[in-house]
């Protein structure tokens, strides 16, 4: 049974900017990407399900040595980590891909960054005592409800999200995988996974499972509705391929889309991010066949938060294009079309944006 979206609830999610009531999902606002922490009250949401119960414990088990059972305070008594974390949903920006994929209508406003803490994945792991044989860990959360099949274009009347992730990852301390139960330095709020949940750093945020109640280690890969389903890309021309790690991609913080600025000097200013590694390239240009104008990248605040660039412009009169493009450490650079896909995920396609100059 879902919980009642009472007043307080109601009030954290009053910045946002809504695209489904129930299950509520909704992005930032805009002014939310300028700053290089997120607030709370303004990061965006993604739910599958209405807002779940959880009876306050994490059960460990599956192919280990020792299962167990967690409570918060259990996870509150291991080595805690804070790390600040760019989390970007992976149908972000699915509304400019042409033909309109299916899925939630996501404009480009479906990523934040926020500071979390917790106990680290592998140390919990580590206690549990994975087999040698073990190749994925199945994460499951308390969320749950009727769900549209994919693979069998059918509804299920009772679904729980299941997502996994390989043992590699899950196990690594330098991963730096989190049980969170804090962010920005306050306890986990109902939409954003309390009591706590997963926060896999460089992943797409669907690895990120929230309101988290069971671990088991598994000796085979797992296949569920949210991992061979959903979340992969669904080609039409090759092999379909999981939802893994975040897109190199830049986004224009400064200026607003669809503002009007003054004539002169003028520092163009945004967000860069990539799972594949630091940003090293962000170039601007101007009209459609300009050569690309390197913009000044700041170094990265941490290794899985995204980056702030500026590029300063001599504004002349009229209506102008702006277009930013990103590359990354691992060569990675944005395409100028969207990467079509049946599902829409994974837009990462160069950000074209208008402005008037008087």
């Amino acid at each position: 049974m879902s919980l009642t979206v009472d007043g307080a609830i109601a009030a954290n999610r009053a910045a946002l900017v809504m695209i489904k009531e129930e299950p509520f999902n909704a992005e930032a606002p805009h002014p939310a990407l300028q700053d290089h922490i997120t607030t709370t009250d303004e990061h965006y949401v993604r739910s599958n399900f209405a807002l779940p119960e959880h009876d306050g414990t994490l059960y460990v088990g599956g192919a280990v040595g020792t299962p167990l059972t967690l409570t918060l305070d259990d996870l509150r008594a291991l080595p805690a980590v804070e790390h600040a974390v760019t989390l970007e949903c992976a149908g972000n920006g699915r509304l400019d891909m042409r033909p309109l994929p299916t899925g939630e209508p996501w404009g480009g406003y479906a990523v934040s960054t926020a500071y979390w803490k917790g106990a680290r994945l592998a140390d919990v792991l580590a206690q549990a005592g994975p087999a040698a044989d073990g190749v994925e860990l199945r994460c499951e959360g308390a969320d749950h409800g009727r769900y549209h099949l994919s693979s069998v274009l059918a509804d299920v009347d009772d679904l729980t999200f299941v997502r996994s992730l390989p043992l590699s990852v899950a196990a690594d301390p330098a991963a730096d995988v989190l049980i969170a139960y804090e962010m920005n330095g306050e306890p986990l709020r109902p939409d954003h996974g309390a009591p706590f949940r997963l926060v896999v750093p460089h992943w797409y945020a669907v690895a990120s499972v929230k309101w988290l109640s069971r671990l088991d280690v598994l000796t085979e890969p797992f296949h569920g509705e949210f991992q061979t389903g959903h979340y992969i890309y669904e080609w039409p021309d090759r092999p379909h391929e999981p939802v893994t790690t975040m897109r190199v991609r830049a986004r224009i913080t400064d200026p607003a889309p669809g503002v009007t600025i003054p004539a002169g000097t003028y520092t163009i200013r945004g967000k860069a991010w990539s799972g594949a590694g630091p940003v090293t390239e962000v170039g601007l240009a101007f009209v459609g066949d300009s050569d690309w104008s390197p913009a000044v990248v700041e170094p990265p605040r941490g290794p899985a938060q995204w980056q702030d660039w500026h590029y300063v412009w001599e504004a002349t009169p009229g209506r102008h294009s702006i277009r930013a493009r990103a590359a990354d450490a691992a060569g990675n650079v944005q395409p100028d079309v969207p990467p079509w896909n049946r599902l829409g995920y994974g837009n990462n396609a160069i950000e074209i944006q208008y402005v008037e100059v008087r």
